[in-house]
């Protein structure tokens, strides 16, 4: 393959969407274009690009190829940036996780404001409660709420994730308020699924609180209905719960325990990768809405 011509050539094929308008874009004949792309997959050994009578369609080892070769090319053009000493705006895909709830409450508003600022990036966001693997889902920066960052991971802390223990008003009225840590012993406790034990800290002093949900489920949104529905206590993130607080939706149990201080919300990327203009870009654009004191405690 000739260097970067035909990742180029591939990538320009996608964006017009047809071959006769990447022939035109990079001004070579129609047919060129055809021989290039044929040897491209004829090298790969597998399908690219499906042509119909009205339109290209890409196959799916096409889309995931795609999505490589646009990484690279944002890649090359960065480092090309570098070494002549320019700086290179961000464009290209950025691939962002995030969990469900936050990703949609706080990640998702920032959006709109980093894209005027950056309007040749082209954002994917997946919102998941689960674990993400970054490299095997090709994942260009993750925001984790978390106590430990793992093993090959470079991460940008973004800000302190307090936790309280927290119930409605209607459950307290018919089971009682907990006087003690103890007295948790007797009420039904819902946490969604791995949040359970729960570790939390009264004075400096840890205490855990090993027990089941009364409710199993995997989504932490689900936990919160329930929470405000009076089914149970809950162990909540202030960014979650804190309107609920205000307007009395839920009251804070045991206000001398909360979560333990080391869970944390980060920015988080493959260790030892390049990193894009975009990743880089979005990353500050996140550092500075959150840092030093996130909306939630303001």
């Amino acid at each position: 393959m000739d260097g970067d011509r035909d990742y180029r050539l591939f990538a320009q094929i996608v964006a017009s969407g047809s071959l006769a308008g990447a022939a035109r874009a990079l001004r070579l004949s129609p047919p060129m274009v055809s021989k290039r792309l044929a040897r491209m997959e004829e090298r790969l050994g597998a399908e690219l690009i499906r042509r119909t009578t009205r339109r290209l369609e890409l196959t799916e080892q096409g889309a995931r190829f795609h999505a490589d070769v646009l990484a690279i090319l944002a890649s090359i053009d960065d480092a090309e940036a570098r070494v002549a000493g320019r700086t290179l705006a961000p464009k290209g895909p950025l691939r962002i996780a995030a969990p469900t709830s936050f990703g949609r409450m706080f990640i998702a508003p920032l959006l709109p404001s980093f894209l005027e600022r950056f309007p040749e990036v082209r954002i994917e966001i997946e919102l998941s409660d689960g674990f993400t693997d970054l490299l095997a889902e090709r994942i260009d920066l993750a925001v984790r709420i978390t106590a430990q960052v793992e093993r090959g991971l470079e991460a940008v802390r973004l800000a302190p994730s307090r936790r309280i223990l927290c119930a409605s008003p209607a459950y307290l009225a018919t089971h009682g308020t907990p006087a003690s840590i103890r007295d948790l012993a007797g009420h039904r406790l819902l946490a969604a699924r791995g949040q359970l034990p729960w570790r939390l800290s009264a004075n400096g002093r840890p205490v855990t609180i090993d027990a089941e949900s009364v409710v199993a489920t995997n989504s932490s949104e689900v936990v919160r209905e329930l929470t405000l529905g009076g089914v149970g206590i809950a162990l909540r993130s202030l960014w979650d719960i804190r309107p609920d607080l205000a307007e009395g939706r839920v009251v804070r149990v045991l206000p001398d325990h909360q979560g333990s201080d080391d869970v944390a919300i980060y920015a988080i990327r493959p260790a030892g990768q390049h990193m894009a203009a975009s990743v880089g870009a979005f990353t500050e654009h996140l550092r500075r809405h959150f840092s030093p004191v996130p909306p939630w405690e303001r």
